[in-house]
């Protein structure tokens, strides 16, 4: 029960009466000589239809003079109806209990409401006093019975918060001590430290929003329990008390802390106020409120970046990791959730790149190389990748790049000029198409299997892609190969195809564009690729095509090649986006029926700020000259070391050395030997339900009369049940009016609702518990 309500309840029940010796009273008189409940009465009224108010004459508010009650009483007041299931209650402010018994002194405006205290009854306490608001809420004898502190304060606070207060529930107001903190809390929304906050950030604002009484209310929590006067001390003082997050203001900082974005002008209130000196041992602890102090940590860290380009690389990685040891602590700052502290969140990723890179992959055999990288290697590159997204001003690019370079890059080079040293050609694990035919049956048979091309899915982005899939409930299993060379899409997304063995390359080819082995046909724009593969039974779906689950399908989606190359080494900050539209893709595939999506590509790529290396061939040895990978001419001589083409070992190219590029300088590019442009990962993507096993159980009869089918079932059939859906992956492409489970004789009826559906094409599936897929199979709707 609210206060208001046991007010109003309390204000009713004295008009109860003994009817045996007494009769009804008239009204009940509320006297109010202090005016104590006078500003909530209009409150109290809309509750109340039965309360009227002593003075001038307003109908229309239920306000008049005494003879006009006198009327109302008498139901001459045509102006005013009350309700007939209550007694009509008369409010009378500035009117005493004693006024009204002393008649003869009383004004003359009161007299005809004197004679009222014989036939109606005086609200009023067990001692004959008038109600207070101070007794009514204190005493235990037809008041609240709640512990109120009594000093003038709380009277004053309770005073302006009493109409707060009537909403209050009464029993959670028992056994709390009512004091004017309460009060003022009460009154000022019930958050003192969201509107301390609210003050901090909008200044005078925040007063112009507030009733006087509210402001009051502000003012003396804040005096109470911060020992701070908002309107004498000023924002600015405040702002420094935050900062300081002394004492009490501790939890204010706290609670600041929590959403910070919430009140996006305290920090440059912060800047205004002048900070403590701060020495070279101050912490994060006790420096964290100020804003200047981690500007001034920021401003260290990026010289500190900087002067890692002239060290050694073994002493740059030694120096990262001590500044992630210093700056850590930055990162639980609400400067850096307000984006203030971007290189201390670089840290975090570019120690982890100082710390794989410790490891050299220049040791070992191709298979050495292969697991060092799928194990610990990748992560370097996907660090690097991300302190690269954490920073947006030319300043912060320019440390993260001088770091880059100084510990990354060194690393880079060494893994791929030692790789480039094992392959002599013949023995690179990629082979050519005539030793990789083999692995073409792995596309052979698999029902339901959609393929899915993703230009440029280097092996870290699709570790990235991996977890993102399984956290949203997919099963994912990794197959580590190596991409047809040279590594760029022209050869390898021919290479990642299922019909590879269709494909061949021919003598004269300068552009590492592959043909169909039965035509000469040039795959170069994609038509003959896409026919290869219809002739072939694979259908090919566009961009917006979901297919419907049966056979095999090629599709293709995520195009981070070409956002690498238009963007450089602000791929970086758009790889999360690219890689979630492609677990979309993957998911809505799955979902519209596909068994399985396997995720192939063609090659990989090196990404570095401040740009890759470069060097010159002359254009007199070349026929095409790419990236990381030129064409050589017939009988040109050449010191370059040469690799047979995947397509045809008979044509021959060269591969830049190192991570260099011919020609341009850039930061990203491709089409050379690393370990990052070759070594990819294949996922097969299935839904959870499908990896985990199937119950061996199979549809024995599909059944329709009309558009109720009954469908029988032999095996596990246990907790299964049966639906029909237009697309056997997705729930909400389900046709019948309920999904039903199998008797224990294995049979189930499902009726279809919709009559224009009849003679459609769908898919009968059978669910676990659980409402994974068991089994399906095709049916017409209706039959036929």
């Amino acid at each position: 029960m609210r206060v208001i309500e046991h007010l109003v309840k309390t204000l009713r029940d004295s008009a109860i009466f003994n009817p045996e010796v007494q009769v009804a009273p008239s009204c009940i008189l509320w006297p109010d000589k202090d005016r104590q409940w006078e500003a909530v009465i209009p409150r109290l009224q809309s509750e109340l239809a039965e309360l009227l108010v002593l003075g001038e004459y307003a109908p229309e508010n239920r306000v008049g003079p005494a003879i006009w009650l006198r009327c109302v009483i008498a139901g001459n007041a045509p102006d005013v109806t009350l309700p007939a299931d209550h007694v009509p209650v008369f409010y009378l402010p500035g009117v005493s209990r004693q006024d009204l018994r002393a008649i003869e002194d009383c004004p003359e405006l009161l007299k005809p409401l004197a004679e009222l205290q014989y036939r109606g009854v005086i609200w009023s306490q067990a001692n004959a006093k008038d109600w207070t608001i101070m007794a009514f809420l204190k005493s235990d004898q037809g008041g609240m019975g709640l512990d109120v502190a009594q000093d003038n304060d709380a009277k004053n606070a309770m005073q302006l918060a009493l109409y707060r207060l009537l909403d209050e529930e009464l029993e959670l107001l028992k056994g709390k001590r009512l004091d004017k903190d309460y009060f003022n809390t009460l009154l000022t929304g019930g958050d003192p430290v969201r509107d301390l906050l609210q003050w901090l950030d909008l200044g005078d604002a925040f007063q112009a929003t507030r009733g006087t009484n509210e402001w009051k209310a502000f003012v003396e929590v804040c005096k109470s329990q911060l020992a701070f006067n908002p309107q004498a001390d000023g924002v600015l003082a405040g702002a420094s008390k935050l900062a300081t997050r002394e004492g009490p203001w501790h939890s204010v900082w706290e609670r600041y802390g929590e959403a910070p974005k919430r009140y996006p002008n305290i920090p440059s209130r912060i800047r205004q106020c002048k900070p403590p000196i701060f020495d070279l041992f101050v912490t994060a602890d006790s420096a964290g409120g100020w804003p200047q102090w981690n500007e001034e940590q920021e401003q260290a860290l990026h010289r500190d970046l900087l002067a890692l380009s002239h060290m050694p690389a073994h002493e740059a990685r030694k120096r990262v990791l001590e500044l992630e040891r210093t700056h850590a602590p930055r990162r639980e700052l609400v400067w850096a959730e307000l984006g203030e502290s971007p290189l201390a969140l670089a840290a975090k990723h570019l120690a982890l790149v100082a710390e794989v890179t410790k490891t050299a992959l220049a040791a070992g055999s191709v298979a050495d190389l292969q697991a060092g990288y799928a194990t610990q290697g990748w992560r370097a590159d996907d660090a690097i990748l991300s302190a690269l997204a954490c920073v947006d001003k030319v300043a912060d690019v320019d440390a993260v790049t001088a770091a880059a370079r100084a510990i990354y890059l060194p690393w880079l080079e060494e893994s791929a000029r030692y790789l480039q040293k094992l392959v002599d050609g013949s023995s690179y694990p990629g082979g050519t198409i005539a030793s990789a035919s083999a692995s073409a049956k792995a596309f052979a048979t698999a029902k339901g299997e959609c393929v899915l091309f993703v230009d440029g899915l280097r092996f870290d982005a699709a570790r990235r892609l991996s977890a993102t899939l399984e956290a949203r409930g997919c099963l994912v299993a990794e197959n580590i190969g190596w991409t047809a060379l040279p590594s760029v899409t022209a050869t390898g997304k021919a290479a990642a195809s299922p019909v590879r063995t269709k494909i061949s390359g021919t003598d004269d080819c300068d552009d590492f564009e592959p043909c169909v082995a039965a035509t000469g046909q040039s795959l170069k724009g994609g038509y003959h690729l896409k026919k290869l593969l219809n002739d072939n039974h694979w259908k090919v779906l566009e961009r917006t095509e979901n297919g419907h689950g049966q056979g095999n399908a090629w599709c293709e989606f995520g195009d981070i090649d070409n956002e690498g190359h238009a963007r450089g080494w602000k791929l970086a900050k758009h790889i999360d986006a690219l890689l979630a539209e492609i677990a979309e893709r993957i998911a809505t595939l799955l979902a519209a029926g596909w068994n399985s999506v396997r995720v192939v590509t063609d090659h990989g790529w090196l990404l570095m700020p401040g740009k890759l290396p470069t060097i010159q061939m002359s254009k007199d040895l070349t026929d095409n000259k790419w990236g990381r990978c030129a064409s050589i001419k017939p009988g040109a001589s050449t010191s370059e070391r040469l690799y047979p083409w995947f397509w045809n070992p008979n044509q021959q190219f060269a591969l830049a050395d190192g991570v260099s590029c011919y020609g341009k300088s850039v930061d990203y590019n491709h089409g050379g030997l690393s370990l990052q442009e070759c070594l990819t990962l294949e996922l097969m993507v299935t839904r959870r339900g499908n990896a985990l096993g199937k119950q061996v159980v199979e549809v024995t009869d599909i059944a329709w009369k009309g558009l109720r089918c009954t469908v029988a079932v032999d095996g596990q059939y246990a907790n299964l049940s049966v639906d029909i859906r237009t697309q056997a992956g997705d729930p909400a492409s389900s046709v019948v009016v309920s999904v039903k489970s199998f008797k224990d004789n294995g049979t189930a009826s499902v009726v279809v609702e919709n009559e224009e559906l009849q003679g459609r094409a769908a898919f009968l599936v059978l669910l676990s518990a659980s409402g994974e897929l068991a089994a399906e199979a095709n049916t017409v709707i209706g039959g036929g």
